[in-house]
């Protein structure tokens, strides 16, 4: 539960008296209580009241505590909002380093196609292995590692690379024995020359038909929630869009949700992608889609960096995207079945942190004491390089 502190924030140096009722303790539920606290601790002891299942009576300067009437419970109500936390995410038992890199999986090259329109900048690709013979298996929002062929500087065997994983669990063609990437290859000047990543090159550039060492999969940080009713907002730069891609067809392809018939997505799915150009949007064909099948649940913003400007003239990012629509996100944030994703370059993350902090302090909000507030109840989740 949440009250409305404009009135209170000119004195934060006072202390405020707080009457609740309805407190669990030790399997019971208490009668009312009195907490005094300074002005500092209130919306701390707010989230607990809340969690506890307790009800808030009334707000009064301490020195008033004893001479003020208690509100009627509904003048209360009228002010307030549910805390956005809740308890952690339940999961289903994941697959974890079936295959390590002393004994990889040995997958072969499905396809290879490029991702991109012409006028793109970059090359990035999605690229499909078989999982047939044997029992690598997996769950969106996992990760798989790829060892490229070949030796290092030093003559060593190259070091695998992860991967986040762009398919379902039952692969792009509903069999359970494939796993597909999104692959972007990586490119950098040094001293003149242009150096071109290992691995994102040995990817970009493998042939049908030829044999990959594959690692994993791991990691439990992107794992989608199991609720059907769930909200997921994802937030996504590049070749982030991996797990979303996964998400989305998970929520949205037919096919995925004839698979499933316990799980047929009722939320609402908001996907703020990123790019350079309108070339670079990937997977668009499918996401067109998504938006005529399913316009009540699916929505999707773009933040096209060279091609759109942002309120102040300059390119339009991610975060200028988070910040234009940050009272709806965090009115989304507050229902505590809403989780938020966010995956592609590490440097997104400033720029996004920081327009979560204006709408969060525009609701009354820290974020600096929210977001790991919601990381802990798993309903944020990062995945960045």
């Amino acid at each position: 539960m949440r009250i409305s502190t404009a009135a209170l924030r000119q004195s934060d140096a006072r202390m405020f008296t707080l009457v609740v009722e309805g407190l669990k303790a030790a399997g019971t539920r208490t009668a009312e209580r009195c907490f005094t606290i300074p002005f500092s601790q209130m919306q701390a002891t707010l989230r607990m009241i809340n969690q506890q299942g307790g009800r808030l009576l009334s707000v009064t300067p301490a020195d008033q505590a004893s001479a003020a009437p208690t509100p009627e419970p509904a003048s209360i109500a009228a002010n307030a909002a549910p805390s956005p936390v809740t308890t952690p995410v339940k999961h289903e038992a994941v697959p974890v380093n079936l295959y390590k890199p002393k004994d990889p999986y040995i997958g072969t090259v499905l396809g290879n196609y490029s991702l991109l329109a012409e006028g793109a900048i970059g090359r990035v690709n999605h690229i499909t292995f078989d999982l047939s013979e044997g029992n690598l298996h997996y769950v969106e929002g996992q990760s798989i590692g790829i060892i490229p062929d070949g030796v290092d500087s030093n003559g060593k065997p190259n070091k695998l690379r992860l991967y986040s994983i762009a398919s379902t669990r039952h692969g792009d063609n509903l069999e359970a024995k494939t796993v597909s990437l999104c692959v972007r290859q990586l490119q950098y000047e040094k001293d003149g020359e242009t150096i071109n990543g290992v691995c994102s090159t040995f990817l970009c550039d493998i042939e049908p038909g030829a044999k990959v060492k594959i690692t994993g999969p791991v990691g439990k940080e992107m794992l989608l929630p199991p609720d059907e009713d769930a909200n997921v907002i994802m937030l996504a730069t590049g070749t982030g869009i991996a797990p979303m891609r996964a998400y989305l067809r998970r929520m949205f392809d037919p096919g995925e949700r004839a698979k499933n018939p316990g799980y047929q997505f009722r939320g609402k799915a908001w996907l703020i992608m990123g790019v350079p150009t309108t070339p670079n949007l990937l997977y668009e064909e499918d996401l067109q889609s998504y938006l005529s099948e399913f316009p009540d649940n699916f929505r999707y913003t773009k933040a096209i960096s060279r091609e759109q400007q942002n309120p102040s003239g300059g390119r339009m990012y991610i975060q200028d995207r988070v910040a234009e629509h940050g009272d709806e996100i965090f009115t989304m944030i507050e229902d505590p079945k809403t989780h938020v994703y966010m995956c592609g370059l590490r440097g997104m993350e400033p720029g996004i942190d920081e327009a979560m902090s204006k709408a969060a302090e525009s609701k009354g909000l820290n974020w600096s004491e929210l977001r790991p507030q919601l990381k802990k109840a798993d309903r944020w989740h990062v995945e960045t390089y």
